[in-house]
């Protein structure tokens, strides 16, 4: 079921990048999101991410925790700490779901915690929040 307030809404300007070592993952987050027009992109782990972010800064990142060499710990760090990336939005979508886990994640600087296996209405409602709010900076 889709939320009222994203079926008549233009999401065609804004960038979203999803970030997981799991192609089926990237997939189902990909359909799900260019249902609504937002532009995709994808990396398969950290340093693809990283990369991703200094070609064309995205306006939201949904990133996994559990990936080889650079996990989403240290991307959301590294991040957070360089001024050009520091405002990005950035949902943690991960099957890493102790209180430890989130509570890091927030500490390190993400915007919101979704839990694996990912319900697809809660992403959605959860990436529109998160656009809404780049929406306000941007006025």
């Amino acid at each position: 079921m889709t939320p009222l307030y994203a079926q008549d809404h233009d999401y065609s300007k804004y960038n979203v990048l999803a970030v997981d070592d799991i192609p089926l993952n990237l997939i189902l987050v990909q359909k799900m999101l260019m249902r609504f027009n937002f532009k995709m992109r994808t990396a398969a782990n950290g340093q693809a991410a990283l990369d991703a972010v200094a070609q064309q800064k995205p306006d939201l990142i949904l990133l996994d925790l559990m990936m080889p060499g650079i996990d989403g710990f240290e991307v959301i760090r590294r991040l957070r700490e360089n001024p050009e990336t520091a405002d990005i939005r950035i949902v943690i979508l991960s099957a890493l779901n102790s209180n430890e886990d989130v509570v890091k994640g927030y500490n390190m600087g993400a915007d919101d915690f979704i839990m694996k296996p990912i319900i697809m209405e809660k992403l959605l409602t959860t990436v529109i929040t998160q656009i809404q709010i780049v929406q306000s900076r941007e006025k």
